[in-house]
C-alpha cells in the first residue's frame, strides 16, 4: 500500500483509506490475489498424475506425526480447503484448465 499512496501522491499524513487508493489505481485487494495464486497452484497440482511427486508432497500428508502445543498451524491443504468453500469453488473444476482459470481469476479493480 505505501508503493500505492507514493504513486497516488498521498502520505500517511492525508489520511486516505486504502479502498479508495486501491480503486483510483485500479489494483485488486492483496488477500484476493493472494488467495487466485493459491488456488491457481492448487489447479496445477491437482492435474498433475497420480505418482508425481508434487503430488505426493503436498496432498498426501503423514497423520501420525507429533506436532507442538497450542494452537496447530494453518496447513496449505486446509488453507486451500477454507478458500475452496469461501469462493464456492468445486476442486472437481480444476481439471479443466480453462474453467479454472475463469472460476479463480480476480478481476482488478
Amino acid at each position: 500500500m505505501r508503493m500505492l499512496q507514493w504513486f497516488c501522491g498521498h502520505t500517511r499524513r492525508d489520511r486516505v483509506r486504502n479502498e479508495v487508493i486501491r480503486d483510483r489505481v485500479g489494483v485488486a485487494p492483496i488477500e484476493e490475489k493472494l488467495t487466485q495464486h493459491r488456488l491457481r497452484w492448487f489447479g496445477y497440482v491437482q492435474r498433475r498424475p497420480l505418482e508425481a511427486p508434487v503430488r505426493n508432497g503436498v496432498l498426501e500428508r503423514v497423520d501420525n506425526v507429533k506436532r507442538g502445543r497450542g494452537r496447530p498451524k494453518l496447513m496449505w491443504d486446509e488453507s486451500v480447503k477454507r478458500d475452496l468453500k469461501d469462493w464456492n469453488i468445486s476442486k472437481e473444476i480444476a481439471l479443466d484448465r480453462g474453467a479454472w482459470r475463469l472460476a479463480i481469476n480476480v478481476p482488478e479493480s
